[in-house]
């Protein structure tokens, strides 16, 4: 009997598992129309209310505009500094952040892992 509640149970984590990672890598495009006053940040999945945080800064910028092509673009009148943080609305509530995912070399056409599962 402890033999076929152990299989059980290895079923069930197993099953968890599977689930669990089901799902897309985040990536984040730096966007062609970036420079060092505008970042545009292509994503490979759809997210929402993304913000972004720049290096030393206390606040959480919320002036990225969406485009309909998964592409979320903010325009400065100072130079952005990095590293930057990104943050963004996940479906089941509350928002996960992304702590100096793009650095402050930034260039467009680069391609930064999250390492977040959507």
């Amino acid at each position: 009997m402890a033999s076929s509640s152990f299989l059980l149970g290895a079923a069930v984590v197993a099953t968890l598992v599977a689930v669990g990672s089901c799902g897309s890598a985040l990536t984040l495009t730096i966007g062609k129309g970036s420079s060092p006053t505008s970042l545009e940040i292509v994503t490979n999945v759809a997210i929402s209310e993304v913000s972004i945080k720049e290096k030393g800064a206390m606040d959480w910028s919320d002036d990225l505009k969406e485009s309909p092509t998964n592409t979320w673009t903010l325009k400065s009148k100072e130079p952005i500094k990095g590293p930057i943080s990104v943050r963004f609305a996940v479906k089941n509530g509350g928002y996960r952040v992304v702590d100096d995912v793009i650095p402050a070399s930034f260039k467009p056409g680069s391609v930064y892992n999250t390492g977040v599962q959507i």
